[in-house]
Parts: structure tokens; C-alpha cells; sequence
């Protein structure tokens, strides 16, 4: 599916265990395969996709080809290349100063074994290096505990408890300044790839994909 249109800013971004980087078309087979997984939907608080993969596939050239001015979405890499999972930044409010988080790991293999500390400790670098946000906030079922553990390894605080359409979630956040006082100058990720979040609209936020939920 290579030579489909794309998005026009690539984004790079390489962690310890992982690389964030700008979805493509080639990400659609695995995408759709972790979308109609009823467990992955289920952690999500979401319903498995219904759609044939034909069908899946005009969304997903959408999605790629038109990204939202609110929204940054990234696919998940190991290292050495391999499509693991999906991680979003949306809601990006310029007013408030904020936005939401989200992350799924969809590859079974790579689960517990540090990815998704090092996938929320990289986008939280990029957040803080290359915007004016000054806070991120995340939602997750108060049941998923291994989430929950991940967000505090990275410096996640639990704010509160939210139930939203018939779920649990605990709602958790960081704020720049605690973010930066937990990582010195010369340790904190910079990237030469990213818009500053003056180059962003603020407008009334649209609905977060369902997929790449916290």
C-alpha cells in the first residue's frame, strides 16, 4: 500500500525501547487487526469494529491523508522496525493549556516488558520539549492495573475517579513543572520534526479515535 497519500509532517521520535512515529497506509493491516479484537476493545472501553477491512481501509486513508490540527497520532515501532501498537495526543487545547493522552500496545508479545513505560515517557518528553502545554491528563479502567503501573512509572499522578458510559475510569495527570523537575536539562528528548503548539487552532475539540484510548 505504499504511495497512498500521507500526512506531509513526518514525525521521529526514538525512545529507549521504541521509535513514535507519523502513521502511514502500511499500518492498516495490523491497525484492523487489533481494532476487531474483542479483549484489546475491551481494555480500550470500546466495541470491537464491525467494518470489512475494504471498508476499514477508506477510514484509515482519511485518517492518514487528512490528520486533525487537534490530534497527533503516532504508530508504535520496536527499534528495529517492527508495527507494535498506536499513541495519541488529542484534544490539544491552546486555551487550557492541555491535552489528553492515549496508548494501546496491540502486539500481545510486547506486553509487560517495559514497552508502553517507554512509549508514554517519549511522548511526554516530545509534549513538554516541543509545545507550550503545560499539563497531560489520561483516562483508564480502573481495572487495568498494568496501565496503571506503566502511567506511574512515567510520572502520573491519579487525579480522580470518572465513570463515563456505563466504565470506571481513574482519571491521571502530569504537569510540565513536575514533569521537569523529574528529568535534568540534559537528559529530556528533543525533536527537530514537531510544530510548536503555536501552530495549532484552537476550536471546539473533536471526539478521541475510541482505538488509541487511554
Amino acid at each position: 500500500m505504499k504511495g497512498e497519500q500521507e500526512a506531509t509532517t513526518e514525525l521521529r521520535l526514538v525512545g529507549n525501547k521504541t521509535v513514535l512515529r507519523t502513521k502511514s497506509m502500511d499500518d492498516a493491516e495490523s491497525d484492523y487487526s487489533w481494532r476487531i479484537d474483542p479483549e484489546l476493545a475491551g481494555l480500550d472501553a470500546t466495541r470491537p469494529v464491525t467494518l470489512s477491512f475494504t471498508e476499514y481501509l477508506r477510514y484509515h486513508r482519511d485518517d492518514v491523508g487528512y490528520p486533525s490540527p487537534w490530534s497527533v497520532r503516532m504508530a508504535i515501532d520496536t527499534l528495529d522496525g517492527h508495527h507494535i501498537g498506536n499513541c495519541m495526543y488529542y484534544d490539544i487545547s491552546a486555551e487550557k493549556s492541555q491535552c489528553e493522552l492515549g496508548i494501546m500496545i496491540g502486539d500481545r508479545n510486547y506486553w509487560s516488558q517495559g514497552y508502553g513505560t517507554d512509549v508514554v515517557k517519549t511522548a511526554l518528553a516530545h509534549i513538554f520539549t516541543t509545545t507550550e502545554l503545560d499539563r497531560v491528563y489520561l483516562h483508564t479502567l480502573s481495572t487495568n492495573f498494568r496501565a496503571q503501573k506503566s502511567f506511574t512509572k512515567s510520572g502520573f499522578k491519579l487525579l480522580r475517579d470518572v465513570r463515563r458510559d456505563g466504565y470506571e475510569f481513574i482519571m491521571m495527570e502530569i504537569w510540565r513543572k513536575e514533569w521537569e523537575a523529574a528529568n535534568p536539562v540534559e537528559t529530556r528528548f528533543n525533536s527537530e520534526n514537531s510544530a510548536s503548539l503555536s501552530s495549532l487552532i484552537t476550536a471546539p475539540q473533536p471526539d478521541a479515535d475510541p482505538l488509541v484510548g487511554s
